[in-house]
C-alpha cells in the first residue's frame, strides 16, 4: 500500500510488516511497567514485556493487548456495559461509523471491542494529530488501526488535509475493505449536546464532488450513540467551558494525555453503545433538491436525530435536569441515594476557585441535563423513529 498510495504515507496506520518493531519499542518504553500493571495484572513485568515483544500482527495486537485493555476498563471502572444494534450490520459489508464523542479513547475503543468479541472485523479509527503527543502513543495508536487527522492551519492547508482524509476514508472502505470510525465533530462534546458538524459531511463528499448522494451512499454511514452514566472528565470539561467564557481556552501541556488516562481509570457507572440504523440510500436521495450546503446540513441533522434518539439516558441525566430547572419532572427516574451521589459529585466543584461559582455549577449540570432535552427533541422531530430503529 505504501508504494502504490504514497499520498497516504503520513497518515496511515501501521502495516503488519511494521508491527514487530513497534512492539519492541512499546515493550522497552519507560512507561511500559505502568501499562503492563494495568493491562496484565497477573503477569510480572518481564513476562508482559516478552509477550508484547513477540506480537507480530495487527490482529494479534488487538486480540492480545487492546481487547485486554477494554476488559480491564469495563471490569475496573464500569458498573455495567451494554450494547445493541449489531444485528443491523452485515459482516460482509464495510461501514463508516459516525459516533458522538464523549471520551478521547474509549468511544472508539469500546466499539472495536464489541466488534471483536462478536466476530466482526474491527475498523480503522481517526486519531487527531494533536493526540500524537509522544512516540509511545503513536506506536500504540498506529498499531491499533488509527490514522491521523490533521486539523487547523490556514484555509488552504485545512482544505488539503480534509480532501486527503476524505480520499483515504473512501479508499479504506472501498479498496482496503476496512470499516472506519470517526467522531461526529472536532473534539469531544463538552456541554452534553451531541451535534454533527456539517463540515464533516462536506469532507466525506469532497472525494466524489460530482454526485453528493452517491458520495455518501457508497460509504455506508452508520450512526453510533455512546452514553456514560458518569461523563468522562466531567469536572475537567466544566472547568474548560467556564474558563472559555472569559478568554480563549488554551490547552495546557500534557492535557490531552491526562484526559486519556482520566477517561480510562475514572468511575463511569453504566455505559451503553447503540449501533443505530444505517443511513439508507433512499433516505439520502429523498432529502430533495437542495444546494450542496443545504444538503450537508440536512444529512448532519439526520445523523443527529438518530444519535440523540438512541442516546441512553441515565439517572444522572434526569437528576441534573430537575436540579437545573428546579422541577420534579423526572423524580421517578432516580432514587434519593442516586441524587445524593450526584450532588456530592457536583459539590466537588467547590474546590475550584471561580468568580461566578453558580455559573460553573450550571455548566456542570448542563453536561448531564442537555441530553435529556436533545433526546426528547430527536424523538419529537422524527416521527418515524421507532424502538427498532434506535435499539
Amino acid at each position: 500500500m505504501t508504494m502504490q498510495y504514497p499520498r497516504f504515507e503520513d497518515i496511515r496506520p501501521y502495516t503488519d510488516r511494521e508491527i514487530p518493531a513497534a512492539m519492541q519499542r512499546i515493550a522497552q518504553s519507560e512507561l511500559f511497567p505502568l501499562i503492563a500493571t494495568y493491562v496484565f495484572p497477573e503477569s510480572d513485568i518481564d513476562a508482559a514485556r516478552r509477550h508484547v515483544g513477540s506480537i507480530s500482527t495487527i490482529d494479534q495486537f488487538q486480540h492480545e493487548v487492546m481487547a485486554k485493555v477494554n476488559e480491564q476498563v469495563i471490569r475496573r471502572s464500569m458498573t455495567g456495559f451494554t450494547y445493541s444494534g449489531l444485528d443491523r450490520l452485515d459482516p460482509e459489508k464495510r461501514y463508516l461509523f459516525v459516533s458522538n464523542h464523549r471520551d478521547i479513547m474509549l468511544d472508539s475503543s469500546l466499539l472495536q471491542y464489541i466488534l471483536h468479541i462478536n466476530g466482526h472485523e474491527t475498523s480503522e479509527i481517526t486519531f487527531g494529530a494533536n493526540l500524537m503527543c509522544n512516540p509511545l502513543v503513536i506506536d500504540i495508536g498506529r498499531s491499533n488501526k488509527m490514522f491521523k487527522v490533521v486539523r487547523g492551519g490556514n484555509l488552504k492547508d485545512f482544505y488539503q488535509s480534509s480532501l486527503l482524509n476524505s480520499e483515504y476514508i473512501r479508499h479504506t472502505l472501498t479498496q482496503k475493505r476496512q470499516s472506519v470510525w470517526i467522531a461526529q465533530r472536532n473534539g469531544r462534546t463538552k456541554d452534553g449536546i451531541d451535534h454533527t458538524e456539517p463540515g464533516l459531511i462536506r469532507m466525506f463528499a469532497s472525494s466524489m464532488p460530482d454526485d453528493k448522494v452517491k458520495a455518501l451512499t457508497e460509504l455506508n454511514i452508520v450512526p453510533v450513540a455512546v452514553s456514560y452514566e458518569w461523563e468522562p472528565c466531567d469536572i475537567l470539561k466544566a472547568l474548560e467551558l467556564y474558563e472559555s467564557l472569559s478568554a480563549r481556552y488554551v490547552k495546557r501541556p500534557g492535557e490531552d494525555l491526562n484526559s486519556i488516562l482520566t477517561g480510562i481509570v475514572a468511575e463511569k457507572g453504566n455505559v451503553d453503545i447503540t449501533i443505530c440504523r444505517p443511513l439508507e440510500p433512499e433516505e439520502l436521495e429523498s432529502l430533495g433538491p437542495m444546494t450542496r450546503q443545504e444538503y450537508v446540513k440536512a444529512v448532519a441533522a439526520l445523523l443527529d436525530r438518530r444519535i440523540n434518539a438512541a442516546y441512553r439516558l441515565h439517572p444522572n441525566n434526569y437528576i441534573a435536569y430537575d436540579l437545573r430547572y428546579a422541577t420534579h419532572r423526572y423524580v421517578d427516574n432516580y432514587t434519593d441515594a442516586q441524587k445524593e451521589a450526584f450532588c456530592n459529585r457536583l459539590m466537588e466543584l467547590s474546590r475550584y476557585i471561580a468568580d461566578e461559582p453558580d455559573r460553573l455549577f450550571d455548566i456542570f449540570l448542563g453536561i448531564y441535563a442537555n441530553p435529556v432535552i436533545t433526546h426528547a427533541k430527536a424523538l419529537a422531530i422524527d416521527r418515524h423513529v421507532k424502538p427498532s430503529d434506535i435499539g
